[in-house]
């Protein structure tokens, strides 16, 4: 097998993927499977930074939609990520992984604040590093979270693990004839509004030339692939 093409890589993972089959709260036999997959590109020796969503539990957005003020919905979803977070360190670090939960609200029971320092250090001494929180801030999507991270950490490619095994020119559970990306353009993604990441994380992953891959987190072994250069998925780059 041909060495990991990267060397520190920032995961971003749909909270839906942790609801399993349920499609809401959090199954734990889903989070042993996703740590699972976090340690096969782990003992490779990549420093690896996570990012998780919370629509298994709660969308800021949507609850909004529902009747509720957005920035107090916002912070429940920041909430919930970190409910996901210290349920990704407990598979984690049952199956031997060193590992980190910073958050970017303070919470300081169940995790350490996000200082990027910090943050650097635990990755360049091996340890997996889960930011939870969002950005700390309302009206910004994990998405936005996860592209800010990843710059700030100094990250390869941010790796969106999801349901969905790429882009597609529409939506492939509505319509037969959805036609998947293999790789992709900043500026097409804008321009046809496809609904990869938010604009504002696919904006500042274009303005700091930092590609993204998407691709089902619940294919075995697709992480493991696509470090090592395999093209699976979707690639997003300049």
């Amino acid at each position: 097998m041909s060495k990991p093409i990267y060397g520190r890589i920032l995961l971003k993972l749909s909270g839906e993927i942790l609801a399993g089959d349920r499609g809401f709260g959090v199954d734990p036999s889903k989070a042993n499977l996703l740590a699972q997959e976090i340690k096969s590109v782990a003992d490779l020796g990549l420093e690896i930074g996570v990012v998780i969503g919370a629509g298994n539990i709660i969308r800021g957005e949507m609850a909004a939609e529902g009747g509720m003020d957005r920035v107090p919905a916002d912070y429940l979803g920041m909430l919930a990520t970190i409910i996901n977070a210290i349920t990704l360190q407990d598979a984690l670090e049952k199956i031997g992984c060193e590992t980190r939960t910073l958050s970017a609200i303070t919470i300081a029971q169940l995790a350490e604040p996000y200082i990027r320092r910090r943050a650097m250090r635990h990755l360049e001494k091996g340890r997996i590093v889960i930011v939870a929180g969002g950005t700390g801030n309302p009206y910004f999507s994990t998405d936005t979270a996860a592209a800010l991270r990843a710059t700030e950490l100094g990250a390869d490619v941010v790796l969106k693990g999801t349901k969905v095994d790429g882009v597609y020119d529409k939506d492939p559970v509505k319509h037969n004839d959805a036609k998947k990306y293999d790789t992709l353009s900043f500026q097409k993604v804008i321009e046809d509004g496809l609904r990869v990441m938010d604009l504002t994380a696919v904006t500042l992953c274009k303005e700091n030339d930092l590609p993204i891959n998407v691709f089902a987190i619940n294919n075995t072994g697709s992480l493991f692939s696509i470090v090592h250069g395999k093209n699976i998925g979707t690639l997003i780059k300049g």
